[in-house]
């Protein structure tokens, strides 16, 4: 179902559901091990979600579906998707939309191609954000509302949109450039298809392998001190140890470079620190949750909370569009609306 639909299905929802979480239980004495004693979370984990970052606005106080709401989502999607596939063939035109188009056309993608899950999480909460308690992000700083707003933010936006050519490379996000995805975070988050990530251990590290674009970040665990700040880095500088049964990471030192989750456009990373908590809830459940702290674009810190389930399939490489041909092709084809653009203006 469309994101607008989605919205719809959980406003129409009512009531509160009183149900154990995830978050508040603890691993039992069968939790899988290592070697050397940690929780084994080494595989693949998935991590598709209906479930969006932000409560919408609508449901309010609302924060959990009922059983009956997360099956009606699960089912609308089910059927959407079927009578998507089933569709006799329809004309794709340019647009920023993914198959979700009001008058039915299927824009850049069809769904044949997106994998999103079709459920929510299995807390059943209505955002991925538990704190602030309404689940939204807090309010940006002023600075950082006036980055956003500013008229070169909105055209980078609709550059990115699709409605304005790109003047370079520059004006296009990391993912667009094959150098590093936004999913891949950190923190993790979720998107169009590739929703897993790979762990894999040893007594002094550990390894977390995004499938999009294929990143992988080596967490020291052995009490190293982070790199100096004048080394900032795409993913940050991580470091991590165990708290209990919990590997908690705590990344610092991040260049601002690349589009994350809930920061605006044009906001630097140089401020941003983020601690992130990995704890296995069973052999099959990884309760992953992470805060972000940047006094300097929000004016509170802020949680999120996403299970994941593990995955028996393997992880392959994602590609991308090697020889950055997707990028010459960009930029060819914003030549050619300029070109247009000025022959109609003469």
């Amino acid at each position: 179902m469309s994101h607008r639909n989605q919205a719809a299905a959980f406003a129409m929802a009512a009531g509160v559901v009183l149900m154990p979480m995830l978050a508040a239980a603890q691993p039992t004495a069968a939790t899988p091990r290592t070697p050397w004693g940690h929780p084994d979370i080494q595989g693949v984990w998935d991590y598709r979600t209906l479930t969006p970052l932000e409560r919408p606005e609508e449901l309010g106080e609302k924060a959990f579906l009922t059983e009956e709401e997360a099956a009606g989502i699960e089912r609308e999607t089910l059927a959407r998707n079927e009578l998507l596939l089933n569709r006799p063939p329809q004309t794709t035109s340019a647009s920023d939309q993914v198959d979700r188009r009001e008058d039915g056309t299927p824009g850049f993608y069809n769904n044949f191609w997106l994998d999103r899950g079709t459920t929510p999480i299995s807390t059943r909460r209505t955002s991925l954000v538990v704190d602030p308690p309404d689940g939204r992000l807090p309010a940006l700083t002023g600075p950082a509302r006036r980055r956003a707003e500013s008229a070169e933010a909105e055209r980078i936006a609709a550059v990115r949109r699709g409605g304005l050519p790109a003047a370079t490379y520059e004006d296009l996000d990391a993912g667009d450039r094959c150098i590093q995805h936004a999913k891949a975070g950190p923190p993790i988050s979720t998107g169009g298809y590739n929703n897993n990530i790979q762990v894999f251990q040893t007594p002094d590290h550990v390894v977390i392998l995004a499938e999009q674009n294929h990143d992988a970040r080596i967490v020291p665990l052995d009490g190293r001190p982070h790199v100096s700040p004048r080394v900032a880095q795409w993913m940050g500088d991580s470091r991590g140890y165990w708290d209990g049964d919990t590997l908690v990471v705590e990344t610092v030192h991040f260049n601002g470079k690349h589009d994350q989750i809930g920061r605006p456009l044009l906001s630097s990373g140089e401020n941003l620190s983020l601690i992130e908590r990995f704890t296995l809830m069973d052999p099959d459940n990884l309760m992953y949750e992470y805060t972000v702290t940047d006094s300097s674009i929000w004016t509170s810190a802020w949680t999120a909370q996403h299970p994941m389930k593990r995955n028996p399939d393997l992880l392959y490489e994602f590609a991308c569009h090697e020889g950055n041909y997707g990028m010459e092709g960009i930029l060819a084809g914003s030549r050619v609306q300029e070109a247009a653009a000025a022959a109609e203006s003469r």
